[in-house]
C-alpha cells in the first residue's frame, strides 16, 4: 500500500522528496475539492510505491485529510493575470515548500489519470519533461498539463518573472510558452503517455456525434483543457456557445467512471 506523508512529523528530516512527489494547485473556485480528492485517488491507484502528494491551495475546505495541503507558494503576479495558469510559475522557485532538490510531478487538476504513474519519475531523471503541446507540434512547446521539475535546477524560471512579471507578460502570451523558451533542454513524454482529450482522442466532426471517443491502452493521463471538464465529457456536456454547439459536442464518455472518481 501507498504511504503518503501528510503530517509535518511524518516529512523528511533532510526535507527533500526522497519520495515520489505529486504536486497540484487549487485556487478560485473553477476547480472544487472533489478534483483535488479525485486526483488524488487515481494517483493512489496508480503507484506501486511511496508516494507523497501535496496541493497548494488557498482554500483547504473539504480536500480529504490524505492529501497534503499548503498555503499557496508566493509570487510576486499582477491581479490581471493572477487567476491563470501563470500562477504556476510559482512551483519553480527553490526552496518549494520544504523541498529543496529532486524531482516533482506537476499536475493540473482537469486530469484523468488512466495508467501506472511510477514511469514519470523514471523517465530521464534530473531533467525538465513535459507534454509536446498538442496545439502547436514542432514548434517546441510544452503543455504544462503534466510536468516534472529538477527542484532547484531551473529556478531563474520564477526569479526572472518575480523581479519583473510585466516584462515576461509583455513577451510571452502564455506561461508554457515562456518556460519553453527560457530551458534550452526539455524533454517531451512519450506521446501515448499523456494525451488531450479534445486533440488526440475526440473523434472529428462530425464524426463525433455518432461515434464514441475511446480510451488507448497505454495512456497514462488524459488532460481535459478548456471544456469540457471530466465531470461534463462524462454526461455528453460540453459548454459552448450556441453557435459552436454544431462541432463541439461530446457522446457521453463511459471510461471517465472508471478512472475518475
Amino acid at each position: 500500500m501507498s504511504t503518503i506523508l501528510n503530517s509535518p512529523s511524518s516529512q523528511s528530516s533532510s526535507k527533500t522528496p526522497v519520495l515520489p512527489t505529486f504536486v497540484c494547485m487549487k485556487w478560485g473556485t473553477r476547480y472544487g475539492p472533489v478534483f483535488v480528492n479525485r486526483l488524488f485517488k487515481a494517483v493512489k491507484r496508480n503507484m506501486d510505491k511511496p508516494f507523497r502528494f501535496i496541493c497548494f491551495t488557498d482554500d483547504n475546505t473539504d480536500i480529504i485529510d490524505d492529501v497534503e495541503t499548503h498555503p499557496l507558494p508566493p509570487i510576486n503576479i499582477p491581479d490581471h493575470v493572477s487567476i491563470t495558469p501563470w500562477r504556476k510559475l510559482s512551483l519553480w522557485q527553490t526552496p518549494l515548500g520544504d523541498m529543496v532538490t529532486g524531482d516533482i510531478v506537476v499536475l493540473d487538476l482537469d486530469l484523468v489519470i488512466t495508467g501506472p504513474l511510477a514511469p514519470l519519475f523514471d523517465y530521464h531523471p534530473g531533467e525538465f519533461c513535459v507534454i509536446d503541446n498538442w496545439t502547436q507540434p514542432g514548434e517546441n512547446i510544452g503543455n504544462t498539463s503534466v510536468f516534472r521539475i529538477p527542484i532547484g535546477r531551473y529556478s531563474k524560471i520564477f526569479d526572472q518573472f518575480n523581479s519583473d512579471p510585466h516584462a515576461i507578460l509583455n513577451q510571452f502570451r502564455i506561461e508554457q510558452q515562456y518556460i519553453s523558451k527560457t530551458i534550452s533542454k526539455q524533454i517531451f513524454w512519450p506521446s501515448q503517455w499523456c494525451v488531450s482529450f479534445k486533440h488526440s482522442l475526440l473523434p472529428r466532426f462530425p464524426l463525433n456525434w455518432f461515434q464514441d471517443t475511446k480510451l488507448p491502452q497505454d495512456t497514462k493521463i488524459v488532460a481535459f483543457t478548456g471544456h469540457p471538464d471530466p465531470d461534463e465529457a462524462v454526461i455528453g456536456k460540453w459548454p459552448a456557445k450556441w453557435y459552436k454547439k454544431i462541432y463541439k459536442h461530446t457522446r457521453p464518455v463511459s471510461w471517465i467512471n472508471e478512472h475518475w472518481r
